[in-house]
């Protein structure tokens, strides 16, 4: 099992690294986040463990 990255999002180190693969060496999850987070869907604050 690959280790949660993102607690709001569900997003893995393996949701990374494919990522990383499909795009060419470039990720699109941060600014997936990024969009989530502009209309408030962040929840860190609640679901990660760490609180941020």
């Amino acid at each position: 099992m690959s280790e949660q990255v993102c607690f709001c999002f569900g997003y893995t180190v393996a949701d990374i690294e494919t990522d990383l693969t499909r795009n060419a060496g470039r990720s699109t999850i941060l600014e997936r986040i990024a969009a989530e987070k502009s209309f408030g869907a962040c929840q860190c604050v609640q679901k990660n463990p760490k609180g941020r």
